[in-house]
């Protein structure tokens, strides 16, 4: 059967069972080629066992996922030949030099010996490792190890990337770094499925989002939708005089029709935008009053908040007792 090319990854009803654990429980995705894929969720939510099924290390135990139309049971070698995956643990040898471990994960790769070393040197720069090239592995620092792992993964930029939790560990200038390198691997033709804890990462590079708990898809949609599905964005103004707060507060249901509620130091006020249109028309009735804003602004919800609402508790809450991440690392992989 001919699938549509416009799609990366189909996955319908993925299963996996570890003993008496439902890691993955029934997970749906349709990631469009050429975007940023999130999957969000706490540790042990299935993020991590949901990856290893569709990069073909682990064996679904239901359902059916195909990677830009081909079968990830099926057609184990060809998807393989489309994929890179970079996962949470670095898989590089410590006895060698940066230098060395990416020549040979270069050459491994078809790289000629002259093109390994300058990809090899292409590599440590954009990740901020060349002074420490030379240096071996053993003397480097988690967040060092971490980088290399993340450049080795690049040297053959395939179709599609998988990316699990790829920032764990960095500080926020490499963290902004590879959001950076992310969003190159986008513009030059790839596709990046990224799992991660981090709100902010999932908000910052995800064109969708899959929120991902105890095995299940609980919601997915652009980040924009996940808020709006939680609730409405909010104003807050701040009154120059606090004496004003009453008559600010009637223009905001007279011309709103929402009540606005005072904050308990008494100089903001935060009131539901149901109608964006109609906060115009409140300002030019404020100024007609002489009520004076010292500041303004818009508040959407969180993306904290959608987990809470969805889930409970926070994205990068453990969730102890369920089905983990290391279930899946450690279960017998996928013949090779």
């Amino acid at each position: 059967m001919t699938r549509s090319s416009e799609w990366a990854v189909e996955a319908h009803g993925l299963v996996k069972v570890f003993g008496d654990n439902r890691a993955v429980d029934g997970v749906d995705l349709s990631v469009r080629a050429g975007t940023v894929y999130g999957v969000l969720g706490p540790n042990g939510a299935g993020k991590t066992t949901t990856i290893s099924m569709l990069a073909t290390l682990l064996r679904p135990d239901a359902g059916e996922a195909f990677v830009f139309g081909h079968d990830i049971r099926r057609e184990q070698q060809v998807v393989r030949q489309l994929i890179g995956v970079t996962a949470q643990f670095a898989s590089v040898d410590e006895t060698l030099s940066a230098t060395e471990n990416l020549v040979i994960f270069s050459r491994l790769l078809g790289l000629g010996r002259a093109e390994a070393k300058r990809k090899s040197a292409e590599l440590l720069e954009e990740f901020g490792l060349s002074e420490a090239a030379k240096r071996p592995l053993k003397k480097f620092s988690g967040g060092m190890r971490r980088r290399l792992d993340l450049a080795a993964s690049l040297i053959a930029q395939p179709p599609l990337i998988f990316l699990d939790e790829p920032t764990t560990g960095l500080d926020p200038r490499t963290r902004a770094q590879m959001w950076d390198t992310i969003r190159r691997l986008v513009s030059t033709g790839s596709t990046v499925l990224l799992t991660t804890q981090y709100l902010d990462e999932a908000d910052q590079l995800a064109d969708r989002i899959a929120v991902i708990d105890r095995g299940r898809v609980v919601a997915e949609g652009t980040g924009d939708e996940l808020k709006a599905s939680v609730g409405e964005s909010s104003l807050q103004l701040r009154l120059t005089d606090s004496a004003d707060l009453e008559d600010a507060r009637r223009a905001i249901l007279s011309v709103l029709g929402v009540e606005g509620v005072v904050s308990p130091e008494g100089s903001r006020i935060t009131a539901p935008m149901r109608d964006a249109d109609a906060v115009t028309d409140l300002f030019v009735t404020l100024r007609e009053a002489g009520i004076h804003l010292s500041e303004m602004s818009v508040q959407k919800p969180t993306l904290d908040e959608v987990f809470l609402t969805l889930t409970g508790h926070g994205a990068e809450d453990q969730s102890a007792g369920e089905p983990g991440e290391d279930t899946a690392k450690n279960a017998e992989k996928v013949d090779a």
